[in-house]
């Protein structure tokens, strides 16, 4: 069979011409991407690279695959990232370039092991070392320094942290880069700040973030000094800077055609939605679907228009807002978070549960709290004290004190998190009360004390344990003093709940010592503060206190013999002593005992006793 016989057009392009222009074309579009990535508008710089991989005419350099690698990244698509990445450490392998392949090598150990894939990160990781040790000193090895002074940090050794951070800032001052400068000074400030030289380490991070507030970095190193700037300061309790750059974070995170409205400031008070009980149920599902059993939650990539920085921000942003008592944005807030985390950052879409879980808890929202919960728990965080409080709260103090004891023994280096720490060993003391287990309550106040320092957030935290402590014990002088201290501190740093349970314990010691009127008035406050943060319970036990000694309906459906009985049991009475208070015999306490545990869901003098608290029934 013959060929057949081809009819063209004598105008149109011989092919030679044609591919001619396609290639320029081409060409025109790589050049296009290459500019949009030096303007980092990363959406339009991928669109043209990967239009251009998929019928390419020519191969991408190793650097152009470098950009594809940063834009497909920025733009959602990690595993395209990650290929990208592979591709372009081959080539630059080829081209017997070390400096670009060593630094391949590290972006690639840094995306598997966000991806939580430890055992490929480690391998390329000894890649990177591979390329990049024998070398003379150059700016890429300030990342080998930057994982250096991490491996030593989780192995305790401080010095070596410390020395792999300056090496660091060598590295970077040689390189004149100011990203990597800037970089440096954040991590030798960690490694500081771990070592208790709070104000040198805070010092340096000032440093570091004057240059991202000034806009002197890329947008990669911007978002990583955010991100590990508002971890630095929770973890060191430090909130006047947590709100500060949490609002920088946002704002730089944020649409250039949208607003984001700012963290409430020093001064403000909760807005009327944080009166409304928060959203509706399960408000931080993946999706905007509440966090129901079975769920789906893995949070979708974030769109190409999506800043991938902005989840992990906003996580932030959700535990400045509980602590400003800003609940129901809060909630709403980690909702978002669940939107926006990239698939490498699901520990912040942990966090954001976590922190819904602690607004739905002090609701009275139960059920709820304990859904995320689980969620925060399925995606790698340990829900304590949260869960721990939740469970007193249901009745269920053996497992609040199980629960609380296994997260303070799994916390390896308690330096590394102040604010963690502190949280853990409040929870404690709180537990230990309910179950009028005072020395071990005093213990966990006493660790929680030479914590605290000079650190406003955490005093204050650490004289509400103290007080509450000195009121359990009968030392009523003691008790007023250090709860003044504390709601003075609670007060300074405007955060309400905690200033209203400092309240309620006040009252509670300025009536052993007679003070009726001052009760009084700090029920009312306690009250009022409660009721506009939607804190049900906690406002309904500040009414009852504050009807005295009205008749009211005892909770649980127990007559009165039988909450007498409780008390007594709260008290730390067996059945003898409480059949000798009573002058009945021990088989009818025996009776009364079956009934109240039936009545109240609870299957154990323990757990009827942390009822017995947590009702106020004491």
């Amino acid at each position: 069979m013959s060929a057949p016989t081809l009819h063209t057009d004598p105008t149109a392009p011989t092919a030679d011409v044609a591919h001619t222009v396609h290639a320029a074309r081409t060409a025109d579009a790589v050049e296009r991407a290459r500019d949009a990535a030096g303007r980092e508008s990363w959406a339009e710089a991928y669109a043209l690279l990967h239009a251009h991989d998929l019928h390419p005419t020519r191969a991408l350099t190793a650097d152009d695959l470098s950009v594809l690698a940063d834009a497909a990244w920025w733009s959602g698509h990690i595993d395209e990232s990650v290929t990208a990445r592979l591709r372009s450490h081959a080539a630059f392998l080829a081209a017997g370039d070390h400096r670009g392949a060593g630094l391949a090598a590290w972006w690639l150990h840094f995306e598997y092991r966000s991806l939580g894939r430890p055992a490929a990160a480690a391998g390329w990781l000894h890649r990177a070392r591979h390329h990049l040790e024998d070398l003379p000193p150059c700016p890429e090895q300030c990342f080998l320094a930057w994982t250096d002074a991490e491996e030593a940090e989780q192995h305790g050794d401080r010095a070596a942290a410390l020395a792999a951070t300056r090496r660091m800032t060598r590295l970077a001052l040689r390189s004149a880069s100011p990203d990597l400068l800037a970089l440096s000074r954040q991590a030798e400030s960690a490694v500081l700040l771990a070592n208790g030289r709070r104000t040198e380490a805070l010092a340096l991070l000032d440093d570091a973030m004057c240059a991202v507030s000034a806009g002197e970095l890329s947008s990669v190193f911007t978002g990583w000094l955010y991100c590990l700037a508002l971890t630095q300061c929770m973890e060191a309790a430090d909130l006047g800077r947590a709100v500060e750059w949490t609002n920088a974070a946002m704002e730089w995170c944020a649409p250039p055609w949208t607003g984001r409205p700012p963290v409430p400031g020093p001064d403000a008070e909760p807005g009327p939605e944080a009166a409304a009980g928060g959203t509706e149920p399960g408000a931080v599902a993946a999706g905007g679907t509440g966090p129901e059993a079975g769920a789906e939650i893995l949070p979708p990539a974030a769109p190409v228009d999506e800043n991938p920085f902005r989840g992990v921000c906003r996580a932030h942003r959700v535990e400045v807002l509980d602590l400003l008592g800003a609940w129901a944005l809060a909630e709403a807030e980690a909702r978002q978070v669940c939107r926006e985390v990239p698939v490498d950052c699901l520990e912040s879409a942990a966090a954001a549960y976590y922190a819904a879980g602690d607004v739905q808890r002090r609701q009275g929202r139960l059920d709820e709290a304990a859904v995320s919960y689980a969620h925060a728990h399925e995606l790698g965080r340990i829900p304590q004290p949260g869960l721990a409080l939740l469970r007193l709260a249901q009745g269920r103090a053996d497992a609040a004190v199980a629960g609380v004891d296994l997260a303070l023994a799994c916390q390896s280096d308690p330096r590394h998190d102040l604010l963690g720490r502190a949280r853990l060993l409040a929870a404690r003391t709180e537990v230990a009360l309910a179950v009028r287990d005072v020395p071990g309550a005093a213990r966990a106040a006493a660790e929680l004390d030479a914590l605290a320092g000079d650190v406003p957030l955490l005093r204050a935290t650490a004289d509400t344990a103290r007080g509450a402590v000195a009121l359990a014990e009968g030392r009523s002088g003691p008790a007023l003093r250090l709860l003044r201290q504390a709601l003075a501190g609670w007060l300074a740093l405007r955060v309400p709940y905690e200033a209203a349970q400092v309240r309620m314990l006040l009252a509670a010691a300025d009536r052993t010592v007679g003070d009726e009127e001052a009760a009084h008035l700090e029920l009312g406050a306690a009250r009022a503060a409660f009721e506009r943060l939607g804190a049900v319970p906690d406002a309904r036990r500040a009414a009852a206190l504050l009807s005295g000694g009205k008749r009211r309906r005892l909770p649980g459906g127990l007559t009165a013999r039988e909450a007498e009985v409780l008390r007594l049991v709260a008290a730390g009475g067996t059945n003898r002593d409480i059949a000798q208070a009573l002058v009945i015999s021990e088989h009818t306490v025996s009776r009364h005992l079956n009934n109240i545990f039936a009545k109240l869901d609870v299957g154990s003098r323990s757990a009827a006793t942390a009822y017995a608290y947590a009702h106020d029934m004491v």
